[in-house]
């Protein structure tokens, strides 16, 4: 039975993932923080978790993220930029799933197809901001973007046949996105997670390093 890891595990995307994933008959393992003390902020955490592991995992999907961390909101402003805040959104979102990435290379399979992603976000792309605003957030996002651009050069080296890619779900009814939907559509995240298992398998490796939206469509960096 092939084997998919999913980091995030507890989150409403991650939990989603997890069921979706075994209903296809993966062999799903998961981690998060409120669940097994993962924090993928510390790296001593990340290599203590991920190296308990032994894989091959022809699936890994980083779904972890945050809004607000630490009681800091997205600013509408750059006056309301506060290092504090925009240091925790690069340590979560951009250094975490990075961490992540460089320990969990040793768990996928060097010989057969193999899938790394993680959850990035629209408002991370620097060619389709047109609104302003949310700039800790936008930043580590597109950060982010380019941790799995690199990684996708670096993986194209070692293993042939492994794609790592960024994916924008959407917006998706969660305690992630409850205080910004306003009337914004969102789908559920059984939705959510079925959306971006069909675009994880449809992938070929000649889109590795590129950024998806949930409908398989290219998101301009």
């Amino acid at each position: 039975m092939a084997q998919a890891l999913v980091i995030g595990s507890s989150g409403g995307i991650g939990s989603a993932l997890c069921a979706a994933l075994g209903g296809q008959g993966w062999q799903v393992t998961g981690l998060s923080r409120s669940e097994h003390g993962l924090d993928v902020t510390d790296e001593a955490s990340v290599q203590q978790h991920l190296g308990a592991l032994s894989g091959p995992f022809r699936r890994v999907i980083i779904a972890t993220g945050a809004l607000e961390i630490g009681g800091y909101t997205p600013e509408k402003a750059l006056k309301h930029i506060e290092a504090p805040g925009m240091a925790d959104q690069f340590a979560l979102n951009t250094i975490g799933p990075a961490l992540v990435m460089k320990h969990a290379l040793r768990l996928l399979p060097r010989d057969e197809p193999a899938v790394m992603a993680a959850l990035s976000a629209r408002v991370g792309s620097i060619g389709d901001n047109r609104a302003g605003g949310w700039h800790s957030y936008r930043a580590a996002k597109a950060a982010l973007n380019q941790i799995i651009r690199g990684a996708a050069i670096e993986l194209g080296r070692s293993h042939k046949h492994a794609i790592c890619v960024a994916l924008h779900p959407g917006t998706v009814a969660t305690e992630f996105t409850r205080k910004y939907l306003g009337r914004h559509p969102a789908v559920p995240p059984s939705e959510a997670a079925a959306n971006l298992l069909r675009v994880i398998d449809g992938l070929t490796p000649a889109q590795t390093g590129r950024f998806f939206d949930w409908a398989g469509e290219e998101v301009a960096w």
